[in-house]
């Protein structure tokens, strides 16, 4: 399998208090195409830090970053941007949807910020709603979906783009145990359909034992519990 995400002796720290702060010391993972990795450690230990590098919403202090074999450690704004729309989907513990927007809205927003037509959002929207079982929901506000409803759009939303790679920051922490075991399902089921890479934070041991790898984060560097 070909990589599709390669993080190489990555190296980031925060000032605090005047103090320098290391949170990644030397961590490095190569994610396979179709492969979905758990990323564990307790809170702290710099598991978001660590996503958003990946995803080009922060820089590193030193290491490289490449995606589907591309070096975007130096990338522009721009070119960070555009490769995020393209290639990379995110999902949040919080779904952070947009509030005045209703469901299917909230799925063909990214859609038309990376240029596909209306109409072709909008049936995209309306597949993925339908396979996260959202049919029925697409014209409600977030307001007036549950927390497992409004994380499923968040998800739809994310997979919007048909990204490469699914990075997920404790996707299913603010779910109960069977909304969170329904999305696990869908997520996977919809991985291995489509051959999407996906790296998960996630406190869930349950889910993680279903992913194909572990790699947990200690002291800055990655260590594959495989």
């Amino acid at each position: 399998m070909s990589e599709v995400l390669v993080l190489d002796h990555v190296r980031k720290s925060y000032r605090s208090a005047g103090n320098a702060v290391s949170v990644l010391t030397d961590a490095s993972l190569s994610l396979r195409n179709g492969e979905l990795v758990a990323l564990l450690g307790p809170s702290g230990t710099g598991k978001s830090t660590l996503l958003h590098i990946a995803g080009l919403l922060d820089h590193p202090d030193a290491g490289t970053i490449r995606i589907l074999g591309k070096d975007c450690t130096q990338a522009s704004d721009t070119e960070r941007t555009q490769m995020r729309r393209q290639h990379i989907g995110f999902v949040y513990q919080f779904h952070h949807l947009m509030p005045e927007l209703t469901a299917l809205e909230n799925v063909i927003l990214p859609q038309r910020l990376a240029g596909t037509p209306l109409l072709k959002s909008q049936h995209r929207a309306q597949e993925l709603l339908a396979r996260f079982g959202l049919a029925h929901r697409e014209t409600h506000f977030p307001s007036a979906l549950s927390g497992g409803e409004q994380q499923r759009v968040a998800v739809a939303r994310a997979l919007a783009n048909n990204p490469d790679v699914l990075l997920a920051d404790e996707p299913t922490g603010n779910l109960d145990e069977k909304t969170a075991d329904t999305l696990i399902n869908d997520l996977i089921q919809w991985a291995h359909t489509t051959q999407l890479s996906a790296l998960v934070a996630t406190h869930n041991p349950v889910f993680a034992k279903r992913l194909d790898r572990r790699l947990h984060l200690k002291d800055g560097v990655l260590i594959d519990q495989s």
